[in-house]
């Protein structure tokens, strides 16, 4: 990884409350700074959970506590996923706090990585669903 860094605390998920998108909060420190900054990761819903939910995995199905349990998952891996896509192309590299916006619109182009990721872990997301929720 060049640019390493360490994530100290993760809250969420929260709802936006003006978009359709869910958010995590993360505190990141990086080896040369003296504290740590936040970074919130938005998840949107339309674009990116149900993306992943219905076309690459095809879940449906389960009571609503198994539906909330899932979103809950899938949002949080997705979160972790951006985040390190957002490392990778030094989007906070700078001691500051930023917003990392769902990956539509002007941060598209960041879309593709997202999804070869999505394929990739499909297999483990799978099992991960299987075990934790039962679908």
């Amino acid at each position: 990884m060049a640019n390493p860094f360490t994530i100290l605390n993760v809250n969420g998920p929260y709802r936006e409350p003006r978009e359709p998108a869910f958010s995590y909060d993360y505190s990141v420190q990086r080896p040369n700074w003296p504290t740590p900054h936040a970074v919130r990761v938005k998840v949107s819903i339309p674009d990116e959970l149900d993306y992943l939910k219905y076309k690459v995995l095809g879940v449906s199905g389960g009571s609503p506590g198994q539906q909330l349990r899932l979103n809950q998952v899938l949002i949080r891996r997705i979160a972790d996923r951006k985040i390190q896509i957002a490392n990778e192309q030094g989007m906070f590299t700078e001691r500051f706090d930023i917003m990392l916006a769902p990956f539509t619109g002007p941060l598209a182009y960041l879309f593709a990585p997202l999804e070869a990721w999505m394929k990739e872990a499909e297999a483990s997301l799978r099992q991960e669903i299987h075990d934790a929720i039962g679908l």
